[in-house]
């Protein structure tokens, strides 16, 4: 499906993968409208942080994606949307469990119902490959098994069954789009390496770290947006579940060292207790296949690893952007 002259619609564009592919969707001249959560500030989120000729193309609508109503004023006369707004970090939903459910189940069904009633031509729900749980064989394809390890996941898992049953109960046009572990400029600071990146920018010689051992498959936040792109353009993915991934690995602990040795070479790993997840909730392993989107897109990443971390460094070291991180707390 060709995008141009789509009105195309994206929930999250306030947050970190959000405002870039708002960015990217701007760059290639495509009509955006940025759904942002309401606040009393009138903030958008990192969409403030864009250049004034990028934000005068955005149509901003600001509102609560667990609100049915605002929803469907949202969705009117929208063509594509991509729904990215939900809860994403596990701690915190350790802590407040309901809190997911309400954003991310039922955010996800407000979004559904209003284009399945506006006959909205393509519908992208965000997905998470945490929704796999530690793997099982690797590398991880979408025939995995769900395993349900934090709140957080159990939710992403939920809100992806009601996708699936749109699709095959009223034909609704959905594909649920997995990304892995996507990094880069703007993330938040509940990530493993902005948490990392902003304690050694900070001068901190002592890192406060969790467990080390899990890997993630890491993905670069550019490449992440191009995907989002590609699989929107693709209608054999319809009624599809579709991994971003890069096919590897590394572990928590290689990316500390090569993000010390870049920065702060003299700085020291110490374990900090309240940073780990309960034994049975961690996920150690994530290794996904992109098999699937490169036969149906012919995607492939454009960064390597090394080229998107100097990328990441890069923009935290700006000062202005590095203040937004508060390094010295731990962030749920």
């Amino acid at each position: 499906m060709d995008l141009k002259n789509k009105n195309i619609l994206i929930t999250g564009a306030d947050g970190f993968i959000g405002s870039h592919l708002v960015e990217y969707l701007i760059s290639k001249g495509y009509a955006v409208k940025a759904f942002c959560f309401y606040n009393s500030f009138n903030s958008w989120g990192w969409l403030d942080t864009l250049p004034k000729d990028t934000l005068d193309k955005i149509e901003i609508f600001t509102g609560d994606i667990r609100d049915p109503n605002g929803v469907r004023i949202a969705m009117k006369d929208v063509e594509v949307v991509y729904h990215l707004a939900a809860l994403i970090a596990i701690p915190f939903s350790y802590h407040s469990p309901d809190s997911y459910i309400d954003t991310n189940v039922k955010g996800t069904l407000n979004i559904l119902q209003a284009a399945r009633d506006f006959n909205v031509t393509r519908v992208l729900v965000t997905s998470t490959s945490e929704v796999y749980g530690t793997a099982q064989y690797v590398p991880i394809n979408e025939k995995h098994p769900k395993q349900p390890q934090s709140p957080y996941s159990a939710s992403k898992i939920g809100a992806d069954a009601i996708a699936d049953s749109f699709y095959r109960s009223f034909d609704l046009p959905v594909t649920i789009v997995r990304p892995f572990n996507t990094f880069g400029p703007r993330q938040s600071a509940r990530a493993f390496i902005p948490t990392i990146i902003s304690q050694l920018l900070n001068g901190f010689n002592e890192l406060k770290m969790g467990d080390l051992s899990p890997t993630r498959d890491l993905l670069f936040v550019k490449d992440t947006v191009r995907a989002f792109e590609m699989i929107a353009r693709t209608d054999a993915l319809i009624g599809q579940e579709v991994n971003i991934a890069t096919n590897s690995e590394i572990s928590i602990e290689e990316v500390a060292n090569k993000l010390i040795e870049k920065i702060n070479p003299s700085a020291k790993i110490i374990l900090d207790e309240n940073r780990l997840r309960p034994k049975k909730s961690e996920v150690f392993r994530l290794f996904g296949s992109n098999e699937k989107l490169i036969n149906t897109t012919q995607w492939s990443p454009k960064y390597t690893f090394n080229e998107g971390l100097e990328n990441t460094i890069d923009w935290f070291s700006n000062k202005e952007n590095l203040k937004k991180y508060k390094a010295e707390i731990y962030n749920i």
